[in-house]
């Protein structure tokens, strides 16, 4: 048997882990047909079947199993090696695609994005926001930016700061004409700014009572209001304007919050959102532009 190639492991890696050759072909920037016919030739020269096929789903065999858990830990040995052998060739350079919620991308632009922007004058950041969740090694970026649970369980993640929380607020002059609530149950009487959920129906609000309580209750409210929006940005512009309450991410209202311009209430009932991470395929060449950014966050995180 001839000396197999290192591509050809990687692709017996990627066909196991999306189960299916078109999937794999995506994720490496190969044809599918290319991707089929590494598998055929090394499976030729083998002499042993590793997956089985049929026209809806790919599988491994008990041998093409064995050989997986064998030459996984090896592969990614050797493409470690390979990455950092490249660190040495240079400075960071190139564009760095990421895809993110808005939300995300303004929590950690000052703190992340700007900063590394300043250290790495040769990174071009080329950034997509948008509410829906994109199969980025398919759509053909480098990492995403999501809370933890919106994260796909196959990918890398790298969280960034800490655990948020959610807030109800709106301004002080909304409080002196239509008073304050003081459960979850009161905004029954007052204009709630609602977000649209992806199904395009208006989110409920949510709620957990504080561990100070006797006992923790979380609380899912239908609350009424005259505008839905698709944007927190939004929001947080209508509770500023008085139009009525908004439920953001805390981050989102500290200055406004801190400048008396908005008021919170119902902290007690503040809800915990998972804190915000970087993620990426842990099964591909990772560029030095994004290994970078992973050591700014870890840095960051130190500080």
């Amino acid at each position: 048997m001839q000396k197999d190639s290192l591509t050809e492991f990687e692709v017996v890696l990627a066909v196991a882990r999306r189960q299916g050759f078109r999937p794999a072909a995506v994720e490496l920037e190969m044809s599918t047909s290319a991707v089929s016919n590494a598998v055929a030739g090394l499976e030729a020269r083998m002499g042993v079947r590793l997956f089985h096929r049929t026209t809806r789903s790919v599988s491994l065999t008990e041998a093409g199993r064995a050989f997986v858990d064998r030459i996984a830990p090896a592969v990614t040995q050797i493409q470690e090696a390979v990455a950092a052998a490249g660190d040495r060739a240079g400075p960071p350079s190139g564009t760095l695609r990421i895809n993110s919620s808005l939300g995300a991308a303004l929590m950690v632009f000052q703190p992340v994005l700007a900063e590394f922007l300043r250290r790495h004058p040769g990174v071009t950041l080329d950034i997509v926001t948008e509410g829906r969740m994109v199969d980025i090694v398919a759509d053909g970026f480098d990492a995403g930016l999501r809370l933890a649970t919106q994260v796909p369980r196959d990918m890398i993640r790298v969280q960034i700061g800490r655990p948020l929380r959610l807030t109800v607020v709106g301004t002080p002059d909304y409080f002196e004409r239509h008073g304050t609530p003081l459960k979850p149950a009161d905004l029954a009487h007052h204009a709630c700014l609602r977000a649209r959920m992806p199904s395009g129906l208006p989110s409920p609000w949510e709620f957990l009572k504080s561990k100070r309580a006797k006992s923790a209750s979380s609380v899912s409210v239908d609350v009424p209001g005259p505008m839905v929006l698709d944007s927190a940005l939004l929001m947080l512009e209508g509770a500023r304007a008085g139009l009525g309450l908004a439920q953001v991410a805390q981050w989102y209202v500290e200055a406004d919050v801190a400048a008396g311009r908005l008021v919170r209430v119902l902290d007690d009932w503040a809800a915990p959102l998972p804190a915000l991470c970087l993620y990426y395929s842990g099964h591909r060449h990772v560029p030095a532009g994004l290994r970078a950014l992973i050591e700014l966050i870890h840095e960051t995180k130190a500080g």
